[in-house]
């Protein structure tokens, strides 16, 4: 068995990825074939559609990069961590936990809460 934060670093490295292929393939080793994603802002029901969600955070924010804060925690299928988000080499302006459901040692569904946002200018 994988422990929790070796695929908690896995899924952050999806989202790390800049080459296309290179990330399609990550996500069909860490993701099962029936998977899905949902936080406040976004859904996928797929691979594609977590594919399509991936490139759509690395056009929008050119230079961010996702970071493990916490360990994975995991509990049978059950798997979390903390993770924030912002401009390489500077304290992540964006912060989140994710909640996962594993098929063995494969993300079946994340869930992503936000933690903090920076404030409204």
């Amino acid at each position: 068995m994988t422990d929790a934060t070796t695929i908690a670093e896995r899924y952050i490295a999806i989202w790390n990825e800049a080459d296309t292929e290179r990330r399609r393939a990550l996500i069909a080793e860490a993701w099962t074939e029936a998977c899905s994603y949902i936080d406040p802002m976004m859904r996928a029901d797929d691979r594609e559609q977590i594919h399509a969600l991936v490139t759509a955070a690395h056009e929008r924010f050119p230079g961010f990069r996702f970071s493990l804060i916490t360990d994975g925690d995991r509990h049978g299928d059950n798997l979390r961590f903390s993770w924030g988000f912002g401009p390489v080499d500077a304290e992540p302006m964006i912060k989140g936990t994710d909640f996962a459901i594993l098929e063995g040692d494969r993300l079946k569904s994340v869930h992503g809460f936000i933690d903090q946002l920076p404030a409204a200018a």
